[in-house]
């Protein structure tokens, strides 16, 4: 009996010595992850996850980095979602359709204090029905007007149409992407066009209207004259301070821009337009980018503190040094650097009069910057209330 007993207490010994093996192997895991990012922050990423593998020597960490710019997350993560980043930074707009398509893992560690480090407006941005699903990471996906101070006053910056009469006479241009739904709109909100959801979920707008019409005439002539050009960042990055004179856009060619006008260098929200003999201020979206977790990855757990390490504080002020990106973190926005820097403080008296991405749905981007399109290849075929009509038709469409 006591040779069983003891054969018995041998063999329990060594299931337990197994158990405890395989939770040392577990634990001593190489945790791999992959995080995307555009191609601009790869540099600062690399950086920025080094220091979080020297924060956590415990574990052994492989963190390999992929070119996905946030415009582009949401697309790409559902070309195969198996094969997409453990951590990708997005748009907030992109939202509604990644937790829809069951694409972002709930954050649940530390979340009353990434709630509390975070103003309120990009918390709500990352929150659907209660539940927060990604990481605030910048309150500055939004746009203004960078302009030549040699070239315009404080008050010619003040009208649209004041701006265009001056570039001209200098034989500058004023430079805006009207084929980008996320800047057209700044005409259309101006002027009571608004972009809701319906009971049947889908995307309601009234960018046809009377007041839309007259937007769209205006967008038209606007495109029409000779001090407008559009174009994108490397556009601006070519010619401002040169053949371009006032350019809209965001955050992130506040770097570039400033280098490329020094002393002449200015930064104020969008200008009025004038519209039916009186000012309009153009609106925008007021957009935040956020930091979401995969829902499939091996390791939701470092995966979560990956994606709270690349959003803190500290990483969000060596994002505005680094990138001129404006931060969520509310202790980071009140640093003294951050509030008396020329294109923060743009985007905040922007932001008056700016509008929420939440409800714009993915059927909006593509009819909107097609009616841009033709507006700057000179299409005229159809008349200016075809063209909307045609536009509203497929951004109320089903998907």
């Amino acid at each position: 009996m006591f040779k069983k007993l003891m054969k018995m207490v041998v063999a329990l010994g060594m299931v337990l010595s197994m158990a405890a093996c395989s939770n040392n192997n577990n634990e001593s895991k190489t945790v791999t992850l992959r995080v995307w990012g555009s191609q601009e922050d790869q540099a600062m990423l690399g950086e920025m996850i080094e220091a979080f593998k020297e924060a956590n020597p415990e574990k052994e960490y492989a963190i390999s980095l992929g070119v996905v710019g946030e415009p582009d997350a949401k697309t790409k993560y559902f070309e195969d979602p198996a094969a997409a980043a453990d951590v990708f930074a997005f748009a907030n707009d992109q939202l509604k359709d990644l937790v829809a398509g069951g694409a972002l893992y709930e954050v649940t560690r530390n979340k009353d204090a990434i709630i509390a480090a975070n103003g309120a407006g990009s918390v709500g941005s990352a929150t659907l029905d209660g539940k927060l699903y990604a990481y605030p990471m910048t309150a500055d996906n939004g746009y203004y007007m960078y302009y030549d101070k040699s070239v315009f006053t404080e008050e010619d910056v003040e009208n649209l149409d004041k701006m265009m009469e001056v570039a001209a006479k200098a034989g500058k241009k004023v430079l805006m992407d009207v084929s980008n739904g996320w800047y057209i709109a700044s005409f259309f909100l101006a002027n009571g066009g608004t972009l809701t959801i319906g009971e049947d979920g889908l995307q309601d707008c009234n960018f046809n209207d009377a007041n839309g019409l007259a937007v769209g005439e205006y967008i038209r002539n606007f495109t029409a004259h000779e001090a407008f050009i559009t174009g994108d960042d490397a556009v601006i990055a070519g010619g401002m301070g040169t053949t371009i004179a006032a350019a809209v856009s965001g955050a992130w060619n506040a770097p570039a821009v400033q280098e490329l006008l020094g002393d002449n260098y200015g930064a104020t929200k969008l200008p009025t337009f004038t519209l039916n003999g009186e000012d309009v201020q153009m609106s925008s979206f007021a957009g935040y980018k956020l930091v979401g977790v995969n829902s499939q990855t091996e390791f939701p757990t470092d995966a979560m503190d990956l994606a709270e390490w690349l959003t803190n504080e500290e990483n969000q002020i060596k994002r505005f040094n680094e990138r001129g990106a404006g931060p969520s973190n509310i202790n980071a926005a009140a640093n003294e650097e951050v509030m008396n820097t020329p294109h923060i403080a743009a985007l905040a008296e922007q932001g008056q009069y700016a509008i929420s991405q939440n409800d714009v749905l993915g059927t909006y981007w593509a009819p909107a910057e097609a009616f841009g399109t033709a507006c700057e290849t000179k299409d005229y075929s159809s008349s200016v209330q075809e063209m909307l009509d045609n536009m509203v038709a497929q951004i109320e469409a089903a998907n």
